[in-house]
């Protein structure tokens, strides 16, 4: 293309000229980087909140923690407590029943056939 035939638009009415465009685009960078900057201010500050919160929850979960193990341990001591008395307890009802067993046997022998068998009940399976 040959330059005469290219039109010189620098004079026309309402076109900007070179360096109104290079201010123009300079103004608009400026208001990116102002609004970039804003934004990245409120991320940091939301981001040093959830830093706090963060925190927060986590020592409250170690808290929460450290109940939960000394729960662990009372629900242990009692559980023990609790196999020890039914442990005694089965071994008093077996040595009661051996006792009761035992004195039916001995007065079965003093009394004789006069005492019935069915005195003392069988002895349930649990």
């Amino acid at each position: 293309m040959d330059p005469l035939d290219i039109e010189e638009t620098d004079d026309w009415l309402g076109c900007p000229t070179p360096l109104e465009m290079y201010k123009h685009s300079c103004h608009m960078l400026e208001n990116e980087v102002q609004e970039l900057t804003t934004q990245l201010r409120k991320a940091r500050q939301d981001i040093f909140g959830l830093v706090e919160m963060h925190a927060t929850e986590a020592k409250e979960c170690a808290r929460l923690r450290a109940e939960l193990d000394k729960a662990k341990w009372a629900w242990n001591s009692e559980h023990l407590r609790y196999v020890e008395l039914m442990n005694r307890s089965n071994g008093e009802r077996v040595a009661n029943s051996t006792l009761i067993a035992e004195l039916h046997r001995q007065l079965k022998v003093y009394e004789g056939d006069r005492l019935p068998d069915d005195i003392i009940p069988s002895p349930r399976p649990r």
